[in-house]
């Protein structure tokens, strides 16, 4: 009698090997959780059964298995639609649709739908096209056909040189089989019920297997003595029995062949539990590939050849052509619905540019998983004097021109959304001041069909109110006046239109001139679009809701005091809170572009630094950090570099206290830019105007002046050693920089306390030149590893808003303390009174001096900061005091750089940015 291979039994070794292996991978890394989706179509009684075991063996195995149940008359669209939403799914790792199919679905259609990555059945045609391929591998072999050949495996039948013979062509059991045997060097011909001679062809066999779906067709004496007989047939007997009660017959005459055969496979019990055990293994499989793929990013490089003299910015960025961001966010390891196709001198000392760097450096030089972070800039400084903030020379985000220009319109959706608030505003006094309360009421909450209901924004502010009422018509009329009238004082409204463009003639204007207006005139403003609390919101949001939250608290205004006290107006009491969010819901979504070259970067926001926080945006770090692999294993995790707001004692201060505050996150290391032409101006330098030749004594080697100006950068190693984290020292070089100079920058910043310092030439040779800079970030972060309790902030936020202010400026600026006019104790006053008392502080001034002052160059001594005015952003969530004079909406300067930008109408290539 032939020996029986009992399919059960091995396919049960298999199933603890993989719940053992998920175990050993789920202490290491929490989030590892295999999971499987298995659509099931119709009531059909047999595929109840087989998703039962299946069902049952995943949850030995530690797989999280989800059954959607579709009905009958599903239609094939809507069939799609949901494998669609399961391919898209990043938590899911393998999908099954249950065979067969109502006859109104095609099959093909349906199996061809699902991603190859996670068709764990293994019937997509790029699956089983690379089986039937010499030289590839599949993502995936059927079940079936692979539990067979694990079969002959773990029963130490050998494959390799017999002569094999397969009975049935399915392409489910019998093509697969021929293809996975004949990889094993096994001879195999592949047979079918037509087959000529088909008995003598079986009698050549070695090892026979059958999937023809006849009982009992494969006869005893067909098959060669000894041979392995592996029988698939599964047929049952219809009629008067229950499918849990069904008789089985084979597809081998099992009575017969049993007594011919060396190994024979019981039905059931021989290949039905493999298939189900393969399952699980393929599962397990994705799951790992998955996993390692979002762990082991293999980003493609684009080369560098840098040119001597450096061209311009622009043509440096147009001669590399970038790969196409699909092909990025891939490699990233995006699935397709995570991403949608689209103290410096006054020229600024290189921050962006040295970000770049630092990326391409340790992206395309180092061979780390390193991810870059930066603003979006605005346009006004684009076509101002600054330029734009791609960075330059060799170290520059492509295309440098979409990247300074539109983008994909996230600052307009700022625009829209400021200036529908402020026209909102206007409106609603507007309203207010020619309308009865009842004429209000029935304007704010109409009839409709003979009812009236208030919108789901008016319940807030309702709530605020103490009104506890969901019926207009049940207010009466003393709450109908406190519901309908914010009795806004134009004195007090803070909100002011913006546009992207540097205008200096819109600083101060007169709205409501029109006689429709009816007199209701006011002095109001703009500012540049950046300066927008909703800008500051958008860099500070942590999710779509956080987002909805914040643009609905922000406060424009005060109401009148008529003897009970004003009320802060926010834009939910204009019952606008939500339009706004709707016009920026495009906009919270990071832009994924890359630098010269091809390593990821993040463009997100682009806060105002003098008014806002100046930072990229949280959104941008969180994806960032999740992509580069920190939230399992730090040792193997990469890098992101993340920009802050110029100027270290403002940009890395509100890095700290607001952004850091605002995300929970920590970083590893601070990189402070440094160049000598600036501490040269710091030590007694001449005066640099944008748009003018550098005086002559910044291009010349001058040592005594680079040591006074040494005294500024040491200022600000202090500053950034406060927050308890490693600081390296980069000096932005210049081809003018000696190397004596260099070396003085490098022995002060040392004995400062940095942890090290060095020069970089990034943008004459783009990563390779900045090469010395990433290996020093790399031993930094690897050997000083910040522990909970290291890193700190400047103050407690339970302190009164005097305090704070008053450390930021003795701490950070080197103060001897702080003025307070009466304009800005009464706004204490207020704010205290209104509970803003606990928000950070985000102090607005120069970024040109330690002080206040622009002029006061070095570390100013023995001066005390005015606070002329205070400023409340309750939405973005600090206070904003107001230091000495600050323009919100620059001007354009004699000579803009707009004069060399031009487009090529052949070509469409623009030249002259930058």
């Amino acid at each position: 009698m032939a020996k029986l291979i009992d399919g059960k039994a091995i396919a049960k070794n298999i199933q603890v090997q993989i719940k053992q292996e998920i175990c050993e991978l789920k202490q290491k890394y929490s989030s590892f959780k295999p999971y499987l989706a298995i659509i099931q179509v119709g009531e059909r009684e047999d595929s109840k059964v087989y998703i039962r075991q299946k069902e049952r063996a995943a949850k030995e195995a530690g797989i999280e298995l989800t059954l959607y149940k579709k009905a009958d008359s599903i239609t094939e669209d809507e069939l799609l639609t949901a494998i669609r939403e399961l391919n898209d799914n990043p938590t899911i790792h393998g999908i099954l649709v249950q065979l067969p199919l109502p006859s109104h679905i095609n099959e093909k259609i349906i199996t061809e739908s699902i991603n190859p990555k996670k068709d764990v059945d293994g019937f997509h045609a790029i699956n089983i096209g690379n089986l039937a391929k010499r030289n590839c591998i599949p993502l995936f072999s059927p079940c079936t056909p692979k539990g067979i050949l694990e079969l002959l495996k773990r029963s130490g039948i050998e494959i390799c040189g017999r002569k094999a013979v397969v009975v049935g062509r399915s392409d489910i059991v019998g093509f697969p089989v021929f293809a996975l045997l004949s990889s094993c060097d096994a001879t195999v011909t592949l047979c079918h019920s037509k087959t000529k001679n088909l008995p003598e062809l079986v009698k050549t066999a070695d090892i026979l297997v059958v999937a023809i779906g006849k009982a009992d067709f494969i006869k005893g004496d067909w098959i060669k003595p000894g041979a392995v007989v592996i029988d698939v047939g599964t047929n049952a007997i219809e009629g008067k029995y229950k499918f849990s009660s069904m008789k089985y017959i084979w597809d081998v005459e099992f009575s017969s062949a049993s007594t011919v055969a060396s190994y024979i496979t019981p039905v059931p019990g021989g290949v039905g539990p493999m298939t189900v055990a393969m399952l699980l293994q393929n599962t397990f499989e994705s799951t790992k590939r998955f996993w390692q793929e979002s762990r082991e990013k293999k980003i493609s490089l684009l080369s560098l050849k840098p040119l001597s003299p450096v061209p311009s910015d622009i043509d440096v960025a147009s001669a590399q052509i970038p790969k196409s961001i699909k092909t990025l966010a891939e490699e990233l390891g995006l699935a397709p619905n995570e991403f949608e196709l689209i103290t410096p001198t006054p020229l600024g000392e290189g921050k962006s540019t040295t970000t770049i760097g630092i990326a391409q450096a340790l992206g395309a030089h180092l061979g780390k998983l390193t991810f870059a972070c930066v603003r979006q800039p605005s346009q006004g400084p684009t076509f101002g004097i600054k330029g734009g903030a791609a960075g330059g020379g060799y170290a520059q985000v492509i295309p440098m021109d979409e990247f300074n220009l539109h983008l994909t319109g996230d600052i307009h959706a700022v625009v829209a959304a400021n200036n529908l608030l402020a026209a909102a505003i206007d409106a609603r006094m507007f309203h207010e001041k020619t309308q009865s309360d009842k004429a209000l009421l029935n304007r704010l909450c109409p009839s409709k069909k003979g009812i009236r209901s208030f919108a789901p924004v008016m319940l807030k502010r309702l709530q605020k109110l103490g009104i506890d009422k969901t019926n207009p018509d049940d207010l009466i009329p003393k709450e109908i006046k406190k519901f309908v009238r914010l009795d806004i004082d134009p004195d007090t409204i803070t909100w002011q239109r913006v546009i992207d463009t540097n205008d200096r003639f819109l600083r101060k204007i007169t709205i409501g001139q029109n006689p429709t207006e009816k007199g209701q005139t006011r002095e109001t403003g703009f500012d540049i679009a950046v300066a927008s609390e909703c800008m500051a919101i958008l860099a500070l949001s942590t999710s779509l809701a956080d987002m909805r939250e914040r643009l609905g608290r922000m406060v424009v205004a005060s109401s009148f005091d008529r003897g009970e006290g004003s009320e802060s107006i926010t834009a939910d009491d204009l019952g606008i809170g939500g339009a706004l969010t709707v016009l920026m819901k495009d906009a919270i979504k990071p832009n994924l572009m890359q630098t010269l070259e091809g390593t990821p970067v993040f463009v997100h926001a682009g806060p105002f630094a003098n008014i806002a926080h100046g930072n990229s945006s949280i959104f941008a770090d969180k994806i960032a950090l999740k992509l580069a692999g920190t939230e399992e294993d730090e040792e193997e995790s990469g890098y992101v570099v993340t920009e802050s707001g110029f100027g270290a004692d403002i940009g890395m201060e509100k890095f700290f206290n607001i952004k850091c505050r605002v995300s929970g996150l920590t970083p590893d290391a601070v990189v402070l830019v440094a160049t000598v032409r600036a501490l040269k101006m710091h030590g007694g330098g001449p005066e640099v105007t944008p748009g003018k030749p550098l005086p002559e004594i910044y291009l010349k080697e001058n040592l005594e002046m680079l040591e006074k100006g040494c005294e500024n950068l040491v200022k600000h190693i202090q500053n950034a050693k406060k927050f308890g984290l490693p600081i390296i020292v980069a000096v932005n070089q210049f081809i003018t920089d000696s190397s004596a100079e260099l070396e003085l920058i490098r022995k002060k910043a040392i004995e400062a306390g940095a942890d090290d310092a060095v020069p970089s030439s990034h943008w004459e040779f783009g990563g390779k030149g900045a090469l010395e800079l990433a290996k020093s970030i790399v031993k930094v972060t690897s050997t000083a590893k910040i522990v909970k309790g290291d890193f700190k902030f400047l103050y407690d936020l339970d302190k009164s808003i005097e305090e704070k202010i008053e450390i930021i400026a003795k701490e950070m600026y080197g103060a001897d303390g702080i003025e307070l006019n009466d304009e800005a104790r009464e706004k204490i006053q207020r704010f205290t009174n209104q509970g803003f008392a606990k928000l950070p502080i985000c102090m607005a001034k120069t970024h040109l001096s330690l002080s206040h002052d622009p002029t006061l160059k070095g570390v100013p001594k023995g001066f005390i900061v005015p606070v002329r005015d205070i400023r409340a952003s309750v939405g973005a969530g600090f206070l904003y005091p107001l230091l000495g004079e600050m323009q919100t909406m620059p001007g354009l300067p004699t000579r803009p750089c707009f004069y060399d930008v031009d487009i090529n109408p052949e070509t469409e290539r623009i030249y002259g940015l930058f």
